[in-house]
């Protein structure tokens, strides 16, 4: 039948189709429209690259009536048990407990910070577990996946297979015939459907591909992993509807001037979105960080000005971190606040708050916050270090490296009570801290461990004494 090409413009953002040029999407997006071609046959009917797949049942075609019948939920059969262990540690921590069966991973990050190592060295894990495993790039040749394998492994076993391709419709056929127990797509942008008029990259070609290995992996039970590209400012790049379609979204970042790497889940559907895997870049590849609370702790050795310890509870574990002020003498106009792995508006609320209730006047003093080690603390139990490491610099006192403050402050200064406190308090004690300041109402409900000492502030200022 022959086909009639037809127009449709396509959210960048969002993927939504519309038949013209829209200025503002549903979405909220601006100008984020683009032309794209599709084909149709003289049905009218558009092409749908799907019905092409040797996974597609019935041609393609929608079921006959009947074919579909609700079930009794307790007939299903959970498929919370049936995890792959992908032999690293700290990726199954991430993953909620290993690999899914039948999932659909999509792992982001900058260039070079070590994204096509990671899944490199999970392929070879999974290799060695479970038979047979697909990597296919789009970005690299054989011989250069065969290079870093050398690098980050001794022992390359025979059932890790590399295919060079960027068809999908190719790479469907491959893992049709092969059945691989893992599939690696690296990297999303790179690959086209053949039923698509336009470029590998575009919008369009996003969409259709991250839905054909969506239906791989949900059709025949694979788990599989894609790799995405960023943007400038650290989103993923392509259309957002990539993100709803998988089951989990994996952030890996780091300072590429640093060993350390973080890997983070934004989504997760099979697990928590808090939990945080450490790892720290060598010659042979990732190495696990299980100790990261005294790697993140090294430099802590001595009484600094404007140094105080502190901790966040991410996921299961506490991470207990440096964090570092720094208050000088304001130069002509308004004094600055530049916080680093620190929320600006956290930081102004909380130099509000000690102006105030601390009586220390900061208006003509710039301040900086760090946090040591690319980590950015989410929630709110820094925010007292934050506040005793500003008073300390601003003061010029020095702080015992072996005091950690925990705790939320609130604008009438007072300090609210922070979850996990009495985890913290125990990781604290197993790393050497003697002295640990928190809220009243976290410190009476916790066994104080042998050689620590609690001391419970109900106010920013009972805190400030206390140092």
């Amino acid at each position: 039948m022959p086909k009639k090409p037809s127009t449709v413009f396509v959210c960048q953002e969002c993927g939504y189709e519309s038949p013209k040029w829209m200025g503002q999407c549903i979405c909220g997006a601006w100008n984020s429209f683009v032309e794209e071609k599709v084909y149709s046959d003289t049905a009218g009917g558009n092409v749908d690259p799907r019905s092409r797949s040797p996974y597609a049942k019935n041609g393609g075609k929608p079921k006959p009536s009947g074919a579909s019948a609700a079930v009794s939920l307790n007939a299903v059969q959970s498929g919370s048990r049936d995890r792959l262990d992908t032999g690293i540690e700290e990726l199954n921590r991430v993953l909620g407990g290993g690999l899914v069966r039948g999932s659909l991973t999509l792992i982001a990050g900058e260039p070079g910070i070590g994204k096509s190592t990671l899944i490199l060295q999970t392929a070879v894990g999974l290799a060695h577990r479970y038979g047979k495993v697909i990597y296919v790039t789009g970005e690299e040749s054989e011989e250069q996946i065969r290079m870093r394998a050398d690098r980050i492994s001794e022992d390359i076993p025979e059932s890790l297979l590399v295919l060079s391709e960027t068809n999908i419709e190719t790479i469907e056929a491959v893992a049709s015939d092969a059945a691989p127990s893992f599939l690696i797509i690296d990297s999303i942008q790179t690959m086209y459907s053949e039923a698509l008029e336009s470029a590998a990259g575009s919008v369009s070609q996003i969409r259709a591909c991250a839905v054909s290995l969506m239906r791989i992996a949900k059709v025949a039970d694979i788990p599989v992993f894609i790799v995405a590209h960023v943007t400038k400012s650290g989103d993923l790049a392509g259309p957002k509807i990539i993100e709803h379609l998988v089951d989990c979204v994996l952030y890996f970042s780091g300072d590429r001037s640093r060993d350390l790497r973080i890997l983070r889940s934004n989504k997760n559907r099979f697990g928590t979105t808090s939990e945080i895997g450490a790892f720290e870049m060598q010659e042979e590849g990732l190495v696990e960080i299980h100790d990261l609370s005294g790697s993140l702790l090294e430099g802590m050795d001595r009484a600094t000005e404007g140094a105080v310890a502190t901790a966040i509870y991410e996921g299961t574990r506490p991470l207990l971190l440096e964090m570092q002020a720094l208050t000088s003498t304001a130069g002509v106009g308004f004094a600055r606040r530049t916080p680093i792995g620190f929320e600006l508006a956290r930081l102004n609320m909380i130099i509000a708050v000690i102006e105030r209730k601390a009586k220390l006047d900061l208006s003509n003093k710039d301040i900086y916050v760090n946090v040591v080690g690319g980590i950015r603390p989410e929630g709110t139990s820094a925010d007292l270090a934050a506040a005793l490491a500003i008073w300390s610099s601003a003061r010029g006192i020095p702080v015992d490296p072996h005091t950690l403050a925990i705790g939320e402050i609130g604008l009438t200064g007072e300090l609210r009570s922070v979850k996990g406190a009495d985890r913290i308090v125990r990781e604290a004690a197993r790393l050497g801290f003697t002295t640990i300041i928190l809220p009243k109402k976290n410190a009476v409900k916790i066994d104080t461990p042998a050689g620590v000492t609690l001391i419970g502030a109900s106010t920013l200022f009972e805190a400030v004494n206390a140092i």
